[in-house]
């Protein structure tokens, strides 16, 4: 995989997981699963002030992980599941590799297992 094209073809890519890494963040996008919610509904389970809250809410807005529409004097926020999906994308590049270490571990294990049982019998 070359540099250029990883740059050219992931842009935000950097931003999605910086949203990704942070705990609240991850639990407020749980919560927008459930459909559009606005900042008080978001900040009700969390010991954090609204404007933290809302600080969280840009963070992903910018990430392109949620938008916030205007209704009347509220800015509901919803899930946006496309970049979110460039991230999981990525991720399946790697998919190969951990299987391959997956069945590698498997087979040592079934290795020790025969070995324990063979001592055991004698």
């Amino acid at each position: 995989m070359e540099q250029d094209s990883y740059i050219e073809n992931q842009p935000n890519l950097d931003a999605v997981f910086a949203a990704l890494a942070d705990p609240t963040r991850r639990a407020i996008l749980s919560k927008l699963v459930e459909g559009q919610a606005s900042v008080n509904e978001i900040a009700a389970p969390f010991e954090i002030s609204q404007p933290a809250v809302s600080r969280h809410l840009k963070v992903l807005e910018k990430a392109g992980l949620i938008e916030r529409g205007i209704d009347e004097q509220r800015r509901p926020a919803k899930l946006k599941a496309d970049q979110m999906a460039a991230a999981v994308d990525w991720l399946n590049n790697f998919k190969s590799f951990w299987q391959t270490s997956f069945n590698q571990l498997d087979d040592l294990l079934i290795t020790l297992q025969q070995s324990e049982k063979q001592e055991k019998q004698l």
